[in-house]
This record gives C-alpha cells, sequence and structure tokens, in this order.
C-alpha cells in the first residue's frame, strides 16, 4: 500500500460504518448513531480532499467514494422509514430516484457510451438535504429540536429535490445520449 491508496481505503472504510450505523439506529442508540454517521461524513470529506489535494484520484476512488455515499444514505432512509421515524413515501421516493438514476447509468454505459458520472448542482443539494433530515431525525431522537412542522418542511423540501434532482438527471442524460447518437450518425 501506498499514499495515492489512502483515500480509497478512507472510503472503504466508510463502507464498513453502514453495518454498525444501522445496528445502532436499530438498537435505538441514536446519539451513537449521529456520532457514526458525523464520522462517515467526516471521512467522506477528508478521502475527497486527500484526493484533490494530492493527486491520489482514481477511477476505482471515483466509484467508490458515490457508492460509499449511497449506501450509507440509503440504509439511513431505509432503516428510518422501518423504525417509522420517515414516512414510508419519502423511503420509497428516494430508493425509487436512486433506481432510476442507476439504471439509466448502467444503460447509458453499456448502450451508448463510457459513463464518467458527473453530479449536478441539483443533485448535491439534493444529497445536502437528505443529509440534514437524516441527521435531524436522529438528532430529535437524542434532542427534541425541530417540532413536527419543521420535519414536514424538510421532508417537503426532500421531496422536491428528490423529484427535482431524478427528473434532472432523466433529461440530461437523455439528451446527452441524443447527441452522442447523432454524432454517430
Amino acid at each position: 500500500m501506498n499514499r495515492r491508496d489512502i483515500p480509497n481505503l478512507i472510503t472503504w472504510l466508510r463502507i464498513l460504518m453502514v453495518t454498525p450505523f444501522v445496528w445502532l439506529l436499530l438498537e435505538e442508540r441514536h446519539f451513537d448513531a449521529l456520532v457514526l454517521f458525523f464520522i462517515a461524513g467526516f471521512s467522506d470529506g477528508l478521502d475527497g480532499f486527500l484526493a484533490k489535494r494530492y493527486g491520489w484520484t482514481s477511477r476505482l476512488g471515483g466509484l467508490l467514494d458515490p457508492l460509499a455515499d449511497k449506501l450509507l444514505l440509503v440504509s439511513a432512509f431505509v432503516t428510518l422509514g422501518y423504525l417509522e421515524l420517515l414516512p414510508v413515501y419519502l423511503v420509497a421516493l428516494v430508493l425509487l430516484r436512486d433506481l432510476v438514476i442507476v439504471s439509466g447509468a448502467i444503460a447509458y454505459h453499456f448502450r451508448v457510451a463510457p459513463l464518467d458520472a458527473d453530479p449536478s448542482w441539483v443533485s448535491k443539494v439534493n444529497t445536502v438535504l437528505q443529509i440534514a433530515l437524516v441527521l435531524l431525525v436522529v438528532f430529535n431522537q437524542v434532542h427534541a429540536l425541530l417540532g413536527p412542522f419543521w420535519m414536514l418542511m424538510l421532508e417537503t423540501m426532500v421531496v422536491l429535490a428528490t423529484v427535482w434532482s431524478g427528473l434532472d438527471y432523466v433529461w440530461t442524460w437523455s439528451q446527452r445520449a441524443r447527441r452522442h447518437q447523432g454524432a454517430k450518425e
């Protein structure tokens, strides 16, 4: 192992944090789950910083990093939905969006051209809102910070951002596929 592998190692550790995070939520150890979620978030920033700062980027890292983020977020949403801390429709919407994006990415990669994933600003906003919702839902189990009205507002913002981001991905990648096919003809 050399220094260039450090970002990927950190990403693998983040992937390994998913199971204990879910277990802590299921055991209603919300404070510990919150701490682990913060550590995972910090590790995401750290591996990105190291990769960019020192040029320690790799194709594997480019694939693993978003996978680790998705695993953590999807696991959080599914678990919080199971615990009835998030509404089922919201969990289903988040899962549907991710399924559409992953299916579209696979189809694009194999039918059109190699995929070079680059998240849009809408997707980044969506991710920030989803992370904020997970943090606040878990934090509310430790200390009631937000009342039902504010939680509903944040859930509504996540719904809108999730739909917008999903539609944006479908539109953007459909247009790229059309342009690519047009350029081949």
